[in-house]
C-alpha cells in the first residue's frame, strides 16, 4: 500500500522537528524543506555558534532531525519572494504610518503557498507545518480551528491562507500542548537547553525594527510634529515609521503627563498624542478581506475578534459596507486598534476570516 506523501516546512525549530516525528509515525512519506527567507547560515562557525544564533531558519537542527528520522529534507531558496512579499511590505507599511504583522504576509506569501505549490508539482498529498492551529472535516466541509493550547494558538497568523488549501494542510502539533512538544523534542535528542521560541520578527534578529527599517530604508528620517489631538505641536520627531498607536515609550518629550501615540497622519508626518484613556475605540474599519465563511458579507454578525495576536478575542458585530469592506463594532473598547495590524474573527474556536485594520 503506497504511503501518504507530505511536504513538511520545517523551519529546525522544536515545533516542526516534533511535527516530522509525528507525521513518521502516522505513516507518512514525509519530505523535510526548509525554506531559506533570510541571510543564510554560517556553516564557518557552526561549531562556536550555538544553534538559535545560526541564521533565523536554523538549517543544523532541520538536517540532524531528518537524518534520525530517516526522511529527505532539502532547503529551498525564497529569499526573493520574501523580499518581495514580506520585507517590502513591512517598510513602507511603516513609512506609511501603518503597522503591519509581517508573520500574516509570510504565511499567506511564501511559507504555505511556496509548499503547496511545491506540493502541486511533486503531487503530494498533503502540506504540514509546526503551527499550533487544527483543521476540522465536517462532510465535504474544512474549517480552521484553534489549537488545543490556546497559549500557543497561531490562527491569528494563519487567516489569510488560501480556504482552498485547508483539505491539504495538517498541523501535527496543533492537538498537543506546549510542554508534551517540549517532551518529545527532547526525545528527538534535541538540546533543549540550547532552543528557545522563535522570534516575533524572524529578521530582525539584532536590535529592534526601528533599526531594521532605518537600516534597510534610510530615508525613514523624515521629522515632523508630535501634536496634542486639538492640533498643538508639542515637539519633533525624527519620522513616523518609528511611531504605533499605543506607544509611550521613545517619543523624547518632556511634557509632564504620559502622552501615548494615538494614530500617525502620513499625509502630513504628524504624530498624534494624547491620554491613555483617549486610546480606546468602540468600532474599526477592517478591508483586505480573506473569508472562510462568506455569511461576514451577507449582513450584520455576532463574532469574536481578536484585533493583535497577544490580545484575547473580544464579542463583537461586524456590519458589511457596500465597498466590500467590514465595520466592526466591539461591545467594550478595545485599547488602539493600530491600522496594517489584523482583525481575525471566530465563532468559538472557528476562524471565520478577517482582514487589515484601516
Amino acid at each position: 500500500m503506497t504511503r501518504p506523501t507530505v511536504i513538511l516546512g520545517m523551519s529546525g525549530g522544536v515545533d516542526s522537528s516534533v511535527a516530522a516525528a509525528l507525521l513518521v509515525e502516522q505513516g507518512f512519506e514525509v519530505q523535510g524543506v526548509t525554506l531559506q527567507v533570510w541571510e543564510p547560515e554560517d556553516e564557518s562557525a557552526a561549531v562556536s555558534k550555538r544553534w538559535q544564533d545560526r541564521g533565523c531558519c536554523k538549517v543544523g537542527i532541520a538536517k540532524y532531525v531528518t537524518k534520525r528520522l530517516g526522511i529527505a529534507h532539502e532547503v529551498i531558496d525564497t529569499r526573493t519572494t520574501f523580499r518581495a512579499g514580506v520585507i517590502d511590505d513591512f517598510l513602507s507599511g511603516y513609512l506609511a504610518g501603518t503597522t503591519p504583522n509581517p508573520c500574516v504576509r509570510c504565511n499567506e506569501r511564501v511559507k504555505i503557498r511556496s509548499l503547496t505549490r511545491l506540493a502541486d508539482e511533486r503531487r503530494a498529498d498533503f502540506v504540514a507545518t509546526g503551527h499550533y492551529a487544527r483543521i476540522v472535516r465536517n462532510g465535504p466541509e474544512y474549517s480552521l480551528r484553534q489549537a488545543h493550547d490556546r497559549r500557543k494558538d497561531q490562527t491569528y497568523f494563519l487567516y489569510r491562507i488560501g480556504p482552498s488549501w485547508l483539505p491539504r494542510l495538517l498541523f501535527p502539533v496543533g492537538n498537543l500542548q506546549k510542554s508534551a512538544v517540549w517532551a518529545r523534542a527532547e526525545s528527538l535528542g534535541l538540546p533543549a537547553d540550547e532552543l528557545k521560541e522563535s522570534q516575533e520578527i524572524c529578521f530582525v534578529s539584532q536590535g529592534s525594527y526601528r533599526t531594521f527599517i532605518e537600516r534597510e530604508a534610510p530615508d525613514c528620517r523624515r521629522p515632523g510634529p508630535f501634536t496634542d489631538t486639538e492640533g498643538h505641536v508639542l515637539g519633533q520627531h525624527d519620522g513616523i515609521a518609528y511611531y504605533t498607536p499605543g506607544q509611550r515609550r521613545g517619543l523624547g518629550l518632556a511634557t509632564g503627563e504620559r502622552l501615548y501615540v494615538q494614530r500617525v497622519v502620513p499625509q502630513t508626518q504628524t504624530v498624534v498624542l494624547g491620554p491613555e484613556e483617549s486610546l480606546f475605540r468602540s468600532e474599526c474599519l477592517v478591508a483586505d478581506l480573506n473569508l472562510f465563511d462568506e455569511s461576514l458579507v451577507a449582513g450584520p454578525r455576532q463574532v469574536q475578534v481578536k484585533v493583535r495576536y497577544a490580545s484575547p478575542a473580544t464579542p463583537a458585530t461586524v456590519d458589511p459596507r457596500a465597498d466590500g469592506t467590514l465595520t466592526v463594532r466591539f461591545r467594550t473598547p478595545q485599547r488602539a486598534p493600530a491600522p496594517g495590524q489584523s482583525a481575525v474573527f471566530y465563532d468559538e474556536d472557528r476562524v471565520l476570516g478577517g482582514g487589515i485594520i484601516q
